[in-house]
């Protein structure tokens, strides 16, 4: 048997000259991407911290400012975070029809409403319960929110795609994604301050100033200049990537709009919706998170729990460029796989007991799997979108996260109840048992993903159909 040459100091200095250059070679290719990719990146992060920032404070601002109790203020915040999904579901198409400046204008020029409507509710309505004045105006801001996100997501993960090569189009998805992330986050270091200063109202105000910064960003970089170099750069031709081209007649685009409709793909309604089990993970961070760290612990991480419920988006903002960067060129199935049970498995740490140590291990291990697979699954949708589709494609994309969000919430309080109830000592809970079958829901995605690798594959090896139009 032949023995392998042994590794000498120059292999080994090769081998490290090659991993650091696959690492920064990436971020080096996205430092170079056009003025128009780095616009939508600054209104993502500007849009990241007025949105999660409000959802943190909504529930607490219908019970201090419109008078609704437990029960309905959360409603209201179901309300905005499912009826966003569905909207995207619906106006996802929007960006394939005006394109991406116009359409990320108009959503935030519908979000820029809804927040000015919200923000001034308490002073605009008159009472306070449900169904007084002042819930009816805070409900109408909601509603111009949810038809804004809906265009605003879609619009700016099509973007990615027209602006970006093959090169820079893996690290643009993961800091889009690391944008979105680190937006969760901030808000924990802007809102206190403004909040003591002049209530949750006020802060409000300032999320609605931060939208109007991100409508200057989006008109001042995504200029019709700046859009025409980024397509050109990205080897398209200069005109609007939305549109299908003008010699292509009303009945071929309908025909060919309904023939690669997403809902016809077998495999790609596989693929979305066998990430429901592992997304539940997703929704138990709010939904169980807080309640298990102020109930199964004492001390520290029970006087905490926001912190270490929000660790999270922080670890995905430092994590998901560097996983993209190590990762760019492994096959986006493999990595599906192995970022979800890499996201799913260490659910069963917690099935070993409430400890901090256990905590903190579920946390950043979860949070590597969730870096390893989301923005390569948001990639995928957007790239396998036949042309003029992207928008519909990440629409419907999302629809299984509605589902999740909605079955997630429907389960979780009988679990806390029986096996993390309030007022119970840590001692006597089980939530050994109760993690232990989030994580067998959770493995139901790799496990499923593995099984259809076969199927599959053709799917992820086919490229996206072209409009068959005569003159293009």
């Amino acid at each position: 048997m032949t023995t392998p040459p042994p590794t000498t100091p120059s292999t080994s200095r090769t081998i490290l000259v090659s991993m650091r250059r696959e690492i920064v070679q990436p971020f080096v290719d996205l430092a170079h991407a056009p003025r128009a990719l780095w616009g939508v990146n600054l209104s993502y992060l500007l849009e990241g911290v007025t949105y999660f920032g409000a959802l943190s404070l909504l529930a607490i601002f219908f019970n201090d400012f419109v008078g609704l109790d437990d029960i309905n203020a959360g409603r209201m915040v179901g309300i905005l975070t499912a009826g966003i999904t569905l909207a995207m579901l619906v106006l996802g198409a929007t960006v394939d029809l005006v394109g991406p400046r116009r359409a990320l204008l108009l959503s935030l020029a519908l979000m820029l409403i809804g927040r000015i409507l919200l923000a001034a509710s308490p002073q605009l309505g008159s009472g306070q319960g449900l169904w007084s004045p002042t819930h009816l105006i805070s409900m109408l801001g909601i509603l111009w929110i949810i038809l804004g996100y809906g265009i605003y997501q879609p619009a700016c993960y099509a973007a990615a795609k027209f602006f970006t090569t093959e090169k820079t189009a893996g690290m643009a998805y993961a800091m889009l994604y690391a944008i979105m992330n680190l937006g969760a986050f901030l808000p924990g270091l802007i809102s206190p301050p403004v909040r003591r200063l002049s209530g949750i109202p006020g802060v409000f105000w300032v999320y609605g100033a931060l939208t109007v910064a991100g409508m200057a960003v989006i008109a001042l970089m995504l200029t019709s200049r700046a859009v025409r170099e980024a397509r050109e750069g990205a080897g398209a031709g200069p005109e609007t990537p939305e549109k299908p081209r003008e010699r292509t007649s009303l009945k071929e685009q309908v025909v060919f709009y309904l023939k690669n409709f997403p809902l016809r793909d077998g495999r790609f309604l596989f693929f979305i919706f066998i990430l429901i089990p592992v997304q539940t993970l997703f929704a138990h961070v709010w939904l169980t998170m807080p309640q298990y760290c102020n109930r199964a612990f004492t001390g520290i991480v029970s006087e905490n729990y926001e912190t270490f419920t929000n660790l999270s988006p922080l670890l995905i903002f430092i994590l998901t460029p560097v996983v993209a960067a190590l990762t760019s060129k492994r096959n986006t199935y493999a990595m599906m796989i192995a970022g979800t049970f890499v996201m799913a498995a260490p659910t069963f740490i917690l099935a070993l007991g409430p400890t901090v140590t256990n905590l903190f291990a579920f946390l950043i291990l979860m949070t590597v799997g969730e870096a390893m697979w989301s923005p390569r699954f948001l990639q995928w949708i957007a790239e396998s979108a036949p042309p003029g589709m992207t928008g519909i494609y990440m629409g419907i994309g999302q629809f299984p996260w509605f589902l999740t969000k909605v079955v997630t919430s429907l389960y979780s309080g009988w679990f806390l109840m029986t096996f993390c109830p309030a007022g119970v000592p840590p001692e006597q809970m089980r939530t050994e048992t109760m993690w232990f079958i989030y994580g067998l829901i959770a493995m139901v995605t790799p496990i499923s993903l593995v099984l259809a690798r076969r199927w599959m594959l053709a799917r992820f090896n086919q490229k996206p159909p072209q409009p068959d139009v005569k003159g293009i």
